[in-house]
Order: C-alpha cells, then sequence, then structure tokens
C-alpha cells in the first residue's frame, strides 16, 4: 500500500467550533416555518437539534439540507431559485432563512478552532504532509481565515467553488476529489477526516485510502453511525489523528 500524502479536512465540526452555530441556524429556518407547512388543522414537531441536525443537514450544501429536511418531513415545497428570499415557500427560500439566520450569528460571534487543531497542522507540515479544508459553506474561507489557520493549509475548497464549478454537495464526493487534484494526490494516497455522516459517506463513494470519522462527544452511537457510513476509523479529535498518520510512516 502507498504511504498516505495528504490529508483532507472537513471544516466544521473538526477544524472550527461552529456546529452549534449551524444547528442554531437551521433550528430557526425550520421552525419559524412549522405553522406555515401545518396541514389539516396537523402541527410538525420542532426540529430535532441533535437527531436531524446529525442524520439529514450536517455536513450538505444549504439547499441539499433543506430538501432533505422538507423530505424526511414528507413537506412539498416547489424548488424556487437560488435567488429567492428567505422564506417557507419554496426549498431554495428556507434555504435562504438558514443563511440568513448563520450570517446574523457570525456578526457577533467569533468562530474559534479546536484547541488541537493547529498543533495538528503544525506537525502534519513538519512532517511535508499535504494538507486542504473543504466545506460547502461559501463563508469557510473567511472564517478559516479570521482563526489564523488558512496558512497552515495548501488548498483550500469551500461553497464559492463548489458553486463556480458545478461540483456536487456530500455525500457526493466532489469537493474531496477536487481537493485532492489541487494537492496533486490521488485519493489513493489521501485521507479524509470529517465529522458527518454525509462527509464519511463521500470520502467512502471517493475511495480514498483512509477515511476517519471524527466524534468529539464521543458518544456510542455517533461513533456506530460514522462507521456504518464509512469511516475506517473514528476519533476523538485530531491529536489521535496524527498519532495515527504519523505511526503509519508519514
Amino acid at each position: 500500500m502507498s504511504p498516505l500524502r495528504a490529508v483532507i479536512f472537513d471544516t466544521d465540526g473538526v477544524l472550527l467550533d461552529s456546529a452549534g452555530l449551524h444547528v442554531a441556524a437551521w433550528k430557526t429556518a425550520f421552525d419559524g416555518c412549522l405553522d406555515a407547512w401545518a396541514s389539516d388543522g396537523g402541527r410538525q414537531p420542532p426540529f430535532d437539534a441533535e437527531r436531524e441536525y446529525r442524520d439529514l443537514v450536517d455536513g450538505k450544501p444549504r439547499h441539499d439540507g433543506a430538501l432533505a429536511f422538507l423530505t424526511a418531513r414528507r413537506i412539498a415545497l416547489p424548488a424556487g431559485a437560488p435567488a429567492d428570499p428567505p422564506g417557507c415557500e419554496t426549498v431554495w427560500a428556507v434555504a435562504a432563512r438558514k443563511e440568513r439566520a448563520f450570517t446574523s450569528v457570525l456578526r457577533t460571534r467569533a468562530v474559534e478552532p479546536y484547541d488541537d487543531v493547529r498543533p495538528a497542522l503544525v506537525t502534519l507540515r513538519h512532517q511535508k504532509v499535504r494538507c486542504a479544508a473543504v466545506s460547502a459553506l461559501r463563508h469557510a474561507r473567511p472564517l478559516l481565515e479570521a482563526a489564523g489557520l488558512a496558512g497552515l493549509f495548501d488548498v483550500l475548497v469551500d461553497g464559492a467553488d463548489a458553486g463556480r464549478l458545478g461540483l456536487a454537495g456530500k455525500p457526493d464526493p466532489a469537493l474531496f476529489l477536487e481537493a485532492a487534484d489541487r494537492l496533486g494526490v490521488a485519493p489513493a494516497r489521501a485521507a479524509v477526516v470529517e465529522d458527518a455522516l454525509a462527509g464519511v459517506e463521500a470520502g467512502r463513494r471517493g475511495h480514498f485510502d483512509l477515511v476517519v470519522g471524527i466524534s468529539r462527544t464521543g458518544a456510542p452511537d455517533v461513533e456506530e453511525l460514522l462507521r456504518a457510513h464509512g469511516a475506517d476509523v473514528v476519533f476523538p479529535g485530531l491529536t489521535a489523528v496524527v498519532d495515527r498518520l504519523c505511526g503509519a510512516g508519514l
């Protein structure tokens, strides 16, 4: 087996402690529309910030996440268009509600990197391992720059790149494959590090040599789900990832 020469990191929940902001933004977007979506006098239950976030929207582009939630709830809306303003009438309008809620939070709250991120990236850099950061979010690049991490990556692929290049969102591996291509490394010589179910599934579909699941809470059910969706190993953070990779002879 060829040694691994590159690592491709998801951003939210792996590098940046931003998952809670996304959960809150999705909850604002969905719960604010529930009355409008009620049918035959019935009411939709509130968005489940744990199970539905993990199973339906985590790691996906906002349109895909909105569509997955609506489909699971059997709520049929017109697709609309990407330019739709925030609202409840179309899938794109709901996605825009999430975007507006998330952007509003970012104006008042900084997104910090996890404590283990910088040491892990510095170690990999010293080992001459090429690193990429990937995210479906258009905000990812400025967030990584604000966190002082952008300079530790050889490649950044974000939602703006995906839109310009027409790259499908996770669980399609297109974002990861684009990062590998920019790194000049075949997937068979690269690892993917992800915390989302859609992300580890994308790593597996992309035929990356090693797919690492990150479960910072250490919850057994999350570890089981990550493995079921394609993770080869599951670690609580990046220190263990570096130990595993450097122990493999990087």
